[in-house]
C-alpha cells in the first residue's frame, strides 16, 4: 500500500521504506529528513521497562535498523544523536558530537529530552514514537533544524511552542519563516482519553479561539470517554506563536489506520515497536 499523499511521498529503498514531505524536499540540497515505516524494524534502544538503561538486545536490532536507513539517506549512523524521551518539553541544542565512534544515543547530555535543535551540518537529529506526533522543524533563512517529540504530555505542556520560542532564542529564528512538518501518529479517530485527560485539555486550552471541535465526546463507547484531535491543536498553537498555516503541514496519516505498515502502542500494546524520525543538514 502507497501511503503517498499531497504532503508526503512513500519510498521503498534497499529493503527500507519511509516517507518523505514534499514541502522538504524542495531543500534537498540542504537537508535530509525521513519517518520511517515497517513492523519488522524497530528502533527501540531501551528496555520497555527500564527507562534509561540500554538493552542489548534492542540496542542491536535498533543499531541494525538505522544503519540501513542512514545508508538509503546517505546519511553517516555515527552522527545519530537520540534523546532519552520522557514526555516532557525539555528542548537541548546539539553543537556536536560527543561520543566519538558511535551514536550519541543514551548520553547524559540529552536526558530526559524530547527536542532537539541544530544548525550543525551532519548530525542527525532522531526522535521516536508509537503513536506520539514526531514534528520536524526547519528554518531556510537560518539553516537550522529541529526534531521534536510530542504526545499528549508534550502536546498539553506545548513542546511545539517551546521549541519556536528557543530557535528564536538561540538563533534569531522568525517563526514566519519557519516550516512544521508533522509526521504520522494517532488521529482524532482513534486517540480516546477518559475525564482527567479531558478535563487537563479544557482547563487549559479552551480560550483558543479555534479550540471548538478539539475535543468530543466518544458516541459508540460504554465507558465516558473523549477524542482529543493533538494534530489540529498543535496546529492552532503553532499559527498563534506566528507560523503561516500553509507551513504547518501534516503527513495526514493515522497510525492506528495504518497499524499493519507501522507500529502502533493503541494496537500492539506493551509488545509495541517504535519507528523514528530523522533530520539532518547538508
Amino acid at each position: 500500500m502507497d501511503l503517498s499523499n499531497k504532503n508526503v511521498v512513500h519510498i521503498k529503498n534497499d529493503n527500507m521504506e519511509y516517507i518523505q514531505f514534499r514541502k522538504l524536499l524542495e531543500y534537498k540540497d540542504i537537508l535530509t529528513h525521513a519517518f520511517s515505516i515497517g513492523k519488522k524494524v524497530d528502533f527501540r534502544t531501551a528496555s520497555r521497562n527500564i527507562q534509561g538503561k540500554i538493552n542489548i538486545v534492542n540496542y542491536n536490532k535498533a543499531m541494525k535498523d538505522y544503519e540501513k536507513l542512514c545508508l538509503s539517506l546517505e546519511l553517516d549512523k555515527n552522527n545519530i544523536v537520540k534523546p532519552i524521551q520522557t514526555h516532557g518539553d525539555k528542548i537541548e541544542i546539539v553543537n556536536g558530537k560527543i561520543q566519538k565512534d558511535k551514536p550519541d544515543i543514551y548520553v547524559s547530555n540529552y536526558l530526559d529530552t524530547d527536542g532537539l535543535i541544530t544548525q550543525k551540518k551532519s548530525m542527525v537529529l532522531a526522535t521516536t514514537s508509537a503513536d506520539c506526533i514526531l514534528m520536524f522543524f526547519f528554518d531556510p533563512e537560518t539553516k537550522t533544524i529541529a526534531n521534536v517529540h510530542s504526545g499528549w504530555r508534550g502536546t498539553y505542556k506545548k513542546i511545539g511552542v517551546k521549541t519556536v520560542e528557543k530557535m528564536q532564542y538561540e538563533f534569531n529564528v522568525k517563526p514566519e519563516n519557519l516550516i512544521c512538518c508533522m509526521c504520522p501518529s494517532i488521529r482524532k479517530c482513534h486517540f480516546e482519553v477518559k475525564k482527567d485527560v479531558k478535563d487537563l485539555f479544557v482547563q487549559r486550552f479552551n480560550k483558543l479561539e479555534e479550540f471548538a471541535g478539539i475535543i468530543e465526546k466518544c458516541k459508540d463507547s460504554n465507558e465516558e470517554k473523549w477524542k482529543i484531535d493533538t494534530i489540529e491543536l498543535n496546529r492552532i498553537l503553532l499559527k498563534q506563536k506566528g507560523l503561516k498555516q500553509e507551513n504547518i503541514i501534516d503527513s495526514k496519516i493515522c497510525t492506528v489506520c495504518n497499524c499493519e505498515k507501522m507500529h502502533s502502542y493503541r494496537i500492539e500494546k506493551e509488545e509495541y515497536g517504535l519507528e523514528t524520525a530523522i533530520i539532518s543538514l547538508k
